[in-house]
């Protein structure tokens, strides 16, 4: 895996030869699956030689899981390890409420003797990550052609909702992490006052990450059904509790034209186009929109690409700005995992 140039990055240890051929475990650590990668460096990138998924609940600690993926692959004197967590990391210690597990790098270095360990945000680390992707895994909503220069937003909806970006210094892109997906919903329609008025009930204080989550999907759907009295095929509510939740409703909406299936994705992907637009306003993101997350790939295909990008641009007074951002649709879900090697490889000071 080589280095796109469409994704300037900072790393300034891709000039260090003492980077190079370098022995790395990348982890991404997930609510259901975590991912285990060992990875060599080389030539400014990364070459995966293994990667194994691991049920993260079946799992007392992401110690455990390590011991088990360095002795399944006979692995020796590795030198370095890099964890992508979906959290906060403060001072190399993170306490992931989806995961439950006290992280410290400190501990992995005392413990498994690693030259040097880190840990970043997983959006962070998706950000390093998207780096390395190809031109075919950009799918395009909108574009003049190129990502312009400027700051890059990326919006990830999967287990939770993540918020993150790149800030532009003039030469090179610098990602770095947000917790934005817990800033406050705000309904703009009586529709939405309804829904916020739902939400409100369950959560109190009602986050982005409430409505733009698998869990923010399932909330869509039961308010439909729920409170506005969408009918319900027989049959739908078990698959949809015993499988996929997304994937079955996907099914549903595309394959079964199942009408309240289909109101739920498309009041996703307006809400979605929102949160898009108040992301990249803040951080004035005039370098693109970079979309990822389980949902958002799994739900690709349904997305009116023309309708998103109308409902994205709508704005008091920037639609000017707004308007000619390039939006792109990130196809692969190996970012996080990538990411927090190759930052492991060649990120120095």
């Amino acid at each position: 895996m080589n280095l796109n140039p469409k994704f300037p990055l900072f790393l300034p240890g891709v000039k260090n030869n003492s980077n190079e051929n370098v022995s790395i475990i990348g982890a991404n650590l997930r609510e259901d699956i975590t991912t285990v990668g060992y990875f060599v460096s080389g030539n400014g990138g990364l070459e995966i030689k293994i990667q194994n998924n691991y049920p993260t609940k079946e799992h007392s600690s992401f110690s455990e899981i390590l011991k088990k993926f360095i002795q399944e692959n006979h692995l020796e004197d590795v030198k370095r390890l890099g964890m992508a967590v979906p959290g906060p990391v403060l001072e190399g210690k993170s306490n992931p409420a989806r995961l439950g597990w006290n992280l410290d790098v400190e501990d992995f270095k005392r413990d498994f003797g690693f030259e040097r360990v880190d840990m970043l945000n997983d959006l962070e680390s998706s950000a390093y990550g998207m780096a390395l992707l190809e031109d075919s895994e950009l799918d395009s909503i909108y574009t003049s052609g190129h990502l312009e220069r400027g700051n890059v937003a990326i919006l990830a909806p999967g287990n939770g909702l993540g918020e993150a970006g790149y800030f532009f210094d003039g030469q090179y892109l610098r990602p770095f992490a947000t917790e934005g997906g817990h800033s406050e919903f705000s309904p703009r329609t009586n529709v939405e006052v309804e829904f916020y008025q739902f939400l409100n009930n369950i959560y109190g204080i009602v986050s982005w990450e409430n409505v733009l989550s698998k869990t923010g999907l399932f909330n869509i759907y039961r308010f439909l059904r729920d409170v506005k009295r969408h009918p319900e095929p027989e049959g739908l509510a078990d698959r949809l509790a015993n499988g996929n939740f997304v994937q079955e409703l996907y099914k549903a909406a595309v394959e079964e034209d199942v009408l309240i299936c289909k109101i739920a994705l498309d009041t996703f992907l307006e809400f979605l186009a929102r949160e898009a637009n108040n992301l990249t306003l803040k951080l004035k993101a005039t370098g693109g929109l970079l979309i990822s997350g389980d949902i958002a790939q799994t739900i690709r295909e349904y997305i009116n690409k023309d309708k998103f990008y109308e409902k994205y641009k709508i704005s008091d007074k920037m639609e000017d700005m707004l308007k000619n951002i390039p939006i792109y649709l990130i196809k692969t879900n190996n970012t996080g995992l990538n990411g927090i090697a190759l930052y492991t490889a060649y990120y120095q000071e």
